[in-house]
């Protein structure tokens, strides 16, 4: 008689829907709830390559093909009281119970699926904001590992993206109130736990609730919904991002060829402890690939436009540099070669430049800012 323990909760809506187990031996299951009499749920497990788990994963198999694609055409029952926790006997069907009409329908992809509200359960345990995610890599179809290279890279582009997720949040506030916050580093966030399965990542605001804790936090993660929401129709991504063009849509493009290069599907959700549910979004790694694709050479959707006014302080004719005395500190820019000319511009004058911020980033994911002027005019 074969025996399996659960390895990963797949899918939880009221009660497990969908695990993953392994064998003594290491042989990967899954198993799709059936039914239940109140005490007792009965489960349809089938054996499953680690390649076709993590096409499930991923979204690029429905269910359905996990059981009809099983190896060797094995398909057993499984009883189980409360939830999958411990070892669990498997019953082989018989020939007078077809196991077929227990199959989910075809196109039931796991983006379909209803999803646990793991970021609302740790967001009230913990009395703060909580923002977990979900990666799938090639190295996962061998169990929970993924590389350090593309954690890593994940979390930086994450952060990255969410600081500027918050920056855009606030630009249209009050000069007051925006000065106050614009210095706050309330969009930073901690590790505090990782799971198994899919790669899984918990991490929550920095700073405890206050005025710049988890309030600018979910300020950051609400227009970072905002942003991944472009993903859900590919035909007008490139429209949809228009309207958060800037270094906002130029980070959410470099995470998007990240995960492409690493064939990697990545699936967020987040909360804050006074919600009633979690927000999520999240793409697989085909549309992370379409979008890195056609967007790639979308230039003025990465473009910041930045009007900067203040005394004109410094210049470097050869070199092109530029310097004025703001409210808010002295800004630095360039001249490009078609750019406009900084002869005639009088030290001590009041000048204002509208310009374009390019960013780049190191190997260490650190941007370096620049300001190039368009044009200027007297102020």
């Amino acid at each position: 008689m074969k025996t399996i323990k659960p390895t990963e909760i797949l899918v939880y809506y009221d009660g497990v829907e969908v695990f993953a187990g392994q064998d003594a031996i290491g042989g990967n299951y899954v198993g799709s709830f059936v039914d239940s009499d109140g005490q007792v749920d009965r489960y349809l497990v089938t054996g499953v390559t680690p390649t076709n788990l993590r096409m499930f994963r991923n979204g690029n198999v429905d269910l359905r093909s996990l059981f009809t694609d099983a190896p060797e055409d094995e398909w057993f029952f499984t009883n189980v009281e409360g939830e999958p926790e411990s070892s669990m006997t498997l019953i082989a069907h018989t020939e007078n119970a077809d196991p077929s009409e227990f199959l989910p329908d075809e196109g039931f992809f796991v983006r379909d699926l209803p999803v646990d509200d793991l970021a609302l359960k740790l967001a009230r345990e913990r009395g703060n904001v909580v923002f977990e995610f979900s990666a799938e890599p090639p190295e996962a179809a061998k169990g929970h590992r993924i590389r350090m290279t593309t954690l890593a890279g994940i979390l930086n582009n994450v952060q990255t993206l969410v600081r500027h997720a918050y920056r855009n949040a606030i630009r249209d506030l009050p000069s007051d109130v925006k000065k106050l916050i614009d210095s706050s580093d309330g969009y930073l966030m901690d590790v505090v736990q990782t799971m198994p399965g899919s790669y899984r990542v918990v991490l929550e605001a920095s700073k405890s609730p206050d005025m710049f804790g988890s309030g600018e936090l979910a300020r950051a993660l609400n227009r970072l919904d905002a942003v991944f929401s472009c993903s859900e129709n590919l035909d007008s991504a490139e429209s949809s991002l228009l309207d958060h063009k800037g270094h906002l849509a130029g980070a959410y493009l470099r995470l998007m060829r990240f995960l492409s290069e690493h064939d990697t599907s990545f699936q967020y959700g987040w909360a804050d402890p006074q919600f009633t549910g979690g927000r999520r979004g999240g793409v697989t790694a085909n549309v992370a690939r379409q979008l890195a694709t056609s967007l790639s050479d979308v230039t003025n959707l990465t473009t910041e436009e930045v009007v900067v006014e203040g005394v004109f302080v410094r210049v470097n004719l050869p070199q092109g540099d530029w310097g004025l005395q703001t409210e808010t500190g002295r800004k630095t820019g360039k001249i490009r070669d078609e750019g406009p000319s900084l002869n005639g511009l009088v030290t001590g004058n009041q000048y204002r430049f509208h310009c374009v911020e390019d960013v780049e980033i190191d190997a260490a994911g650190r941007e370096k800012r620049t300001l190039y002027a368009e044009s200027i005019e007297p102020a």
